[in-house]
This record gives structure tokens, sequence and C-alpha cells, in this order.
């Protein structure tokens, strides 16, 4: 009954790749299914994301190969392409891979915590396909489990290592609680729209967007339900930023000393924190001079970011124990449900046998048969019973010297010492 993962990631393939074998969330409940009915396949839960598209199955060594095949018919790929970006992992590096997968471990972003979320709808769309058997639903709760306390024990998130994100924190840190405080963005691009969606999560519900291009600025305005201005209007609402984050394309400065000393003014001197993360800079350095201003370049904040990396870095190794551990108690639990499964195989022949004789021994004993005669007969019989099946295979094991069946037997069968 091995565990397996079969799939393709960020770590071996290209996106392009990757876009070939994705599996759209509104599908999950189908392609369970699907695999489900193939042959050997005995649980299945299918995990797709941006980086990653994996299937953990369960089921005898064939289906390994029946997995791989759905793989690669599901994404066209040829042979070569499956034998360059695909892996497959069993048993222990198969248990390994996800808790690491769900630690955030093996994200492009070390530590991110969307993954959780990810893996909890895999899980639960599984579960109603009627994909998810013992195994598996015990696998993935460990998973769960695993991932909270290498977030909670070492804190791998809370290290921001993207600059949009970074500049966020770092109001935060200056400021406390952001609800209250009104936020300019200068610009209307894919950093701009990441900061304002940072801030739009941290509460802030007073946001200003100014542009060049007023159509855009209310466009991206109108995601955050922000207020929009034009950049020749930036001057006049320049005093109302407790926090001002630019990034325009602009060659030269667009905020300069004079307009910040101006608002500051207006301000009766309350702080301001300012982030340039535009290149060139947007914000002219003299205004890094004026007193009640911290202003923040893209080098400062880059500084932060490579500061939270190396953090996070540091983090995921000291997360290497916690997995090693939970590996282990995870595969104990899966060798004992395995060993359970034998000894109800074990004791369902030796009931077999025992209720048949004994059924024979009364109706003997009944008919007025020496019952002495009838118990020695009983003992005797179940025993040959019992033992003949294993008596023929271990024979057959010293004819064709299989040493080990023959250890593992005297092992079962040595009496303990006194």
């Amino acid at each position: 009954m091995p565990l397996l993962t079969t799939g393709i990631s960020h770590h071996t393939a290209t996106l392009e790749t990757r876009e070939k074998i994705a599996i759209p969330r509104t599908e999950y409940a189908d392609r369970v299914k699907e695999i489900h009915q193939l042959e050997g396949v005995e649980e299945v839960v299918v995990v797709s994301t941006c980086n990653r598209t994996e299937i953990y199955s369960i089921g005898p060594k064939e289906s390994r190969e029946q997995v791989r095949n759905w793989l690669q018919s599901k994404g066209q790929l040829s042979d070569a392409e499956m034998e360059e970006h695909c892996y497959v992992r069993e048993r222990e590096d198969a248990v390994q891979h996800l808790f690491r997968v769900a630690g955030g471990l093996e994200s492009l972003v070390l530590g991110e915590s969307q993954i959780v979320g990810q893996l909890k709808d895999s899980w639960q769309m599984a579960h109603d396909a009627g994909g998810v058997g013992k195994v598996l639903d015990r696998l993935f709760q460990h998973a769960f489990a695993t991932g909270k306390k290498i977030r909670t024990k070492t804190r791998i998130g809370e290290h921001p290592v993207s600059v949009a994100y970074t500049t966020v924190m770092l109001a935060q840190h200056i400021f406390g609680d952001l609800t209250s405080k009104t936020v300019i963005l200068v610009g209307a691009g894919e950093m701009i729209e990441l900061c304002g969606r940072h801030l739009h999560d941290k509460g802030v519900s007073s946001l200003i967007i100014a542009n060049r291009s007023l159509e855009n600025a209310t466009e991206l305005a109108a995601q955050f339900d922000a207020h929009a201005v034009s950049l020749s209007d930036l001057p006049g609402a320049l005093h109302k930023a407790d926090i001002l984050i630019s990034s325009t394309a602009s060659m030269e400065p667009v905020i300069h000393a004079n307009a910040v000393k101006a608002a500051l003014k207006l301000r009766r001197n309350q702080p301001m924190f300012l982030v340039d993360i535009a290149v060139p800079r947007d914000i002219h350095p003299d205004v890094g001079k004026l007193g009640n201003v911290y202003l923040y370049t893209i080098d400062d904040l880059q500084k932060v970011v490579n500061e939270n990396v190396t953090k996070r870095n540091e983090a995921a190794e000291a997360a290497t124990g916690d997995v090693t551990e939970a590996v282990e108690e995870f595969l104990r639990w899966l060798n004992s449900a395995r060993a359970a499964v034998y000894l109800k195989n074990i004791h369902r022949h030796a009931r077999m046998h025992s209720d048949e004789l004994a059924n024979k021994a009364l109706r003997k004993i009944k008919a007025g048969k020496d019952p002495e005669k009838v118990v020695t007969q009983l003992a005797n019989t179940l025993a040959k019973r019992i033992l003949h099946l294993p008596s023929t295979r271990l024979r057959e094991a010293a004819e064709q010297q299989d040493d080990e069946l023959l250890r593992v037997a005297n092992r079962l069968f040595e009496p303990e010492d006194d």
C-alpha cells in the first residue's frame, strides 16, 4: 500500500510547462474521480496551484505508472518532458514533501501561508468526491498541524520578502494601527496596486491615489474604495498624507522639498512616512533632510528584504527538525495501521477454524463422546490447521534460501526471556 506523490512544480518546470498540467479548482472533483478509477488507486487528493500540480495517492506499486501516465496525458507532455520535469516520491519521501509544502518550505516565496488554505481546499474537495480514505485523511491532518507548528514556532511568515509588503509593514511599525491613517499612493502601476491591496487588507480606509492619468488613477481607486486625483493636484493634497508611497515612471522627481515643507506646516509638523520605490527616484533627496519626515528609498527597502530573506532561510532550517519529527510520527501510525490489517487477517484465519472445530466438538460431546478426548482432538486439529500454511511457507523459504523470512518467523515465535 505505497503512498505516492506525483507532480511538477516551480522547482522542476517553467511556467509554460506548469500551465499545461494545471487543474482549475472547478475541475478538482472530476479529476479526483478520474484518477480514483485508475487501476490500483485506492485514495487520491489533487493539489494544483500556480507553482505546482501534485497528485497524492495510495495504491500498489502498479498504480505508480497509472497516475504518472494520467498526468502526462493531462498535459500532453512528451516522454522527454516527463523525464525532465516530473517527480515521483514514495512513502517517507512523499510524507516529508507534503509536510514541507504545508510549512511553506517548498514555496516560491519561502514561508508563504497561502498554500495551507490551498491544501485544505484540495483535501476537502477530494474528500467530498470520495477520494479520501483513512490514510490520506490522517496524512493531510498531520500536514495541517505540522504547517501550523512551523509557522508558530519559527515565525517564518513574519519577515516580509516583497518590497510592497515590506513598505506597508514599515509603515505599521512606525504608526502602529493604520486604520485611522491617510495614505497617498503616487502612480498606478503594479507596485502601487500591490501596496494598495496590502494597505486595504490592513484596514486603511482613507486612501488617495494620484497619477498623471486621472483615468488610470480612478480605475485603480475603484478596487480599494479610494479617492483619485491627478498628479498636478498632488501638492494640494499632500498635507493629508500620514503615509505616502510613490512609484511612477517619471525621469525627474515629482515630489520636492518645498511641497513637503508646506504640507508639514499645514500638518503642524505631524510626522510623515514617505517611501520612494521608483527608479529614478520620485522624491527629491532633500526631502529626507526635513524634520518629522521618514524617507525610505528602494535601496533601504531592499536591505530590509534581504535581511528578511536571510531570516526566513534560518527559520526554514530550524523547521527541518519539526518536519522530521512529524514524518516519523506519521510513519509510526501508518506502520501500526498496516500491522492492524495483517493482524486482522491472522485473527480471521484462526477464528474461522476455531469456530468450525468448536461446533464439531460440542456436537460430539452432546452425542456422548468422551469430553477429554474431544477437547484434546480439537486442540490438535486447530494447531495443525492454523500452522499448516505458515509451515508450508517456511519450508519453501528454506528450500529457496530466503533467510530474511526465516529470521522474521523465528523472531515472531521466539519465546520471550523470563
